[in-house]
């Protein structure tokens, strides 16, 4: 059985899935994409829009979620740190 995701790899999990889709995605798919209820898409957005990870623009009344350079530097240290874990066995 998998153990529970988490906060670290929601927000990884979001991250990836807006870097994935070009750095560009619209709420709907975000939430679909990364596995997570309405609820929890907003909260872990709020916190992600806080901290200047992600950014919302509205175009044609056209919501979408944009990466910022601060949200692949999340990306990439995260999986330097994963490779670290690896490395030790942990």
């Amino acid at each position: 059985m998998q153990r529970k995701r988490s906060r670290l790899d929601i927000i990884y999990d979001m991250l990836q899935t807006i870097s994935n889709k070009g750095g560009r995605i619209k709420p709907t798919h975000l939430m679909y994409k990364a596995n997570l209820s309405h609820t929890q898409m907003k909260l872990y957005l709020d916190e992600l829009m806080q901290k200047s990870l992600v950014e919302e623009e509205e175009t044609s009344g056209r919501k979408m979620l944009i990466i910022t350079q601060k949200g692949y530097s999340f990306i990439q240290q995260f999986n330097q740190m994963r490779e670290f874990e690896k490395t030790f066995g942990l």
